[in-house]
Formats: C-alpha cells, sequence, structure tokens
C-alpha cells in the first residue's frame, strides 16, 4: 500500500494564495494611528506645559507673598493682617488659577473629541473601501476557484 500522502505546506500555500492580502492597508492602518498617537500626544503635552506654567507661577506668587508675610512687625496686629492679607490674596489667586487649568481642560477635551470625531470619519471611509476591494478579491477569487474547477 502506497498512500501518497499530501504535502501540507503547499496545500496551505496553495489556498493563502488563493485569498492575497493587501499588506498595504495594514500599513495605512498603522500610519494612520501612528498620526493619531502623534497628535494627542501633541495635545497632551501641549496641557501639560501649560498647566506646568500656570503651577510654578502660582508658586512663585505664593512663595513672594509668605516672603513678604514672614517679615518682622513691629505691632502684634501686623501679624494679624498680614496673615489675613496672606489668606484673601491666596483665595483670590487660587480661584483665578483653577479657571486657568478648567480652560486647559476645556481645550482638551475638544480637541481630544476633534480628533476622535475625524479620526472615526477616516476609519469608517478606509473599512469602506476595505470591505468594497475585499468583496471585490474575493468575489475574482471565488470565480477564480470555479472556472478552475469546471
Amino acid at each position: 500500500m502506497a498512500n501518497k500522502t499530501q504535502d501540507m505546506n503547499t496545500m496551505m500555500k496553495d489556498m493563502m494564495g488563493a485569498f492575497p492580502v493587501d499588506t498595504k492597508s495594514m500599513e495605512d492602518s498603522f500610519k494612520n494611528q501612528a498620526a493619531l498617537g502623534e497628535k494627542l500626544s501633541s495635545v497632551a503635552l501641549s496641557a501639560a506645559e501649560k498647566s506646568a506654567e500656570i503651577q510654578n507661577a502660582w508658586t512663585k506668587s505664593t512663595l513672594e507673598k509668605m516672603a513678604e508675610m514672614s517679615k518682622a512687625k513691629t505691632d502684634p496686629a501686623d501679624y494679624a493682617k498680614a496673615i489675613s492679607d496672606f489668606a484673601s490674596a491666596n483665595a483670590e489667586v487660587a480661584a483665578e488659577n483653577m479657571a486657568a487649568f478648567a480652560e486647559i481642560a476645556k481645550k482638551v477635551q475638544t480637541e481630544t473629541v476633534e480628533l476622535m470625531m475625524s479620526a472615526g470619519r477616516d476609519l469608517q471611509e478606509d473599512a469602506s473601501q476595505a470591505v468594497k476591494k475585499a468583496t471585490d478579491d474575493m468575489s475574482k477569487a471565488a470565480a477564480k476557484a470555479t472556472n478552475a474547477a469546471k
């Protein structure tokens, strides 16, 4: 009994050859993903930079006010006034800085939503084109296999 064993490698190679893979769409997808990542990173880094600037200015302002408050006074009531002035000035600056942080957060949110919406539209267009191409390729491969079977 001399059974001839089918070569699985050849069979797999033939099967995979019948269904071509478009690597360009994968490359394009990777490039699009990298570009989106770059844009999102830019938004995040810009926000971090602005936040650091606000925090730095806030810290510097607080330290300057503390230096003024810590100076020796002649009248004990001046100490109470210095603390009161420091507290009210600090509360005012805190409100301003929190509003600035909120603006940064709002801008990041807006830019991120815009980027994601744009990426969604691009992805939808790419997916439509990929499905159309895959359908055409599968139809051609099926027709080729049908003709070869005849």
